[in-house]
């Protein structure tokens, strides 16, 4: 039996079977949801499209779709220090695939459970698969995380271990050798196509840092941001760079690679006063994620990339030349 458009959202886009909370007012079945936020609270929100042959490849399960699809959207609540509250998806398909829709909801329904975050509406329509979420959040009133606030003398941090979706790249590619053993490639690949969103460590780190990005086009252009929105500087130690044991296996310079200008991590950088690394620490852990210092804020404009590690009076060494650049959609082969 072939499905129609409102048939299809009826069943396998409907909220009925999720755990969180309902906190749409006029939920999903109107022209416009209706919705607010708890007293106190401000709305964040962030859009993200994601496109077949793009940013993803036409082999991925899926379950680890949908999973990403709403994963990179709550990655920005998290950057923000926001909770997530609710997302539309607008979704173009190229046909009808009960087998494939129902793995693809799956995903991202089992993830919305997961952060109570209330799908409240969208689209659907024919064409070339695309998948656009538009996501809200919420953060108490003047406490959301933004670019703008690193201050000289901040430490600059990034969690988890950046790089890894990197490597999962260049083994599709075919250009790593030797190639991943089995184990490592499934570890990598889970890591691409299924990333996790820090948003309980974003939550720990309201009124905690000055500053934070996700890391989603590579590190070192992430940073970018991050500088030019505070208008400073900052100086990173490469041996400070948290390398992951699936990269061991990689040249140092590889390494480095994949961890500077790798993108697809959805890990957080942030900056936090020196004052505050403790508290830092403390945070990582009650998330369960860990965070690693690679860098400080200085006054002068720029960046500085040493071949140190980070010594007693901060990132040390020699500097070397910054080769690495960000992923860009409209300059990427």
């Amino acid at each position: 039996m072939s499905l129609g458009e409102f048939d299809l959202i009826a069943r396998y886009f409907q909220w009925s079977q999720g755990q969180g909370p309902r906190r749409a007012i006029v939920p999903n079945g109107d022209d416009c949801a209706v919705i607010a936020p708890a007293a106190g609270m401000q709305l964040a929100v962030s859009t993200d499209t994601l496109v077949e042959g793009r940013h993803f490849l036409s082999t991925v399960d899926p379950a680890r779709l949908g999973h990403k699809a709403l994963a990179v959207n709550l990655s920005d609540l998290a950057a923000c220090g926001a909770r997530p509250l609710a997302f539309t998806l607008a979704l173009t398909l190229p046909r009808v695939d009960q087998a494939w829709l129902a793995g693809f909801s799956g995903g991202l329904l089992a993830l919305a459970d997961e952060h109570g975050c209330e799908l409240i509406g969208g689209d659907t329509t024919a064409g070339p698969l695309a998948i656009g979420i538009t996501v809200m959040g919420e953060v108490p009133a003047g406490q959301a995380l933004l670019r703008s606030g690193a201050r000289p003398g901040d430490e600059l941090w990034v969690s988890g271990w950046p790089g890894e979706a990197r490597l999962a790249l260049e083994a599709f590619r075919g250009t790593l050798v030797p190639p991943l053993d089995g184990a490592t490639f499934d570890a990598v690949r889970l890591r691409m196509e299924q990333p996790t969103p820090r948003v309980a460590l974003g939550l720990a780190l309201r009124g905690l840092a000055s500053s934070a990005i996700d890391v989603s086009d590579g590190l070192l252009g992430d940073l970018g941001h991050v500088l030019r929105r505070s208008g400073v500087g900052a100086v990173m130690a490469l041996g400070a760079l948290p390398i992951s044991p699936w990269l061991a296996c990689c040249p140092q310079a590889e390494q480095h690679d994949h961890v500077l200008a790798g993108g697809d991590d959805y890990e957080l950088l942030f900056t936090a006063p020196t004052s505050r690394h403790a508290e830092v620490l403390a945070a990582g852990q009650a998330a369960g994620v860990p965070v690693h210092r690679i860098g400080r804020i200085d006054a002068q404009p720029g960046l500085r990339v040493l071949d140190g590690a980070w010594a007693s009076e901060g990132p040390a060494g020699q500097p070397v030349s910054n080769r690495w650049t960000s992923f860009d959609h409209f300059r990427a082969g």
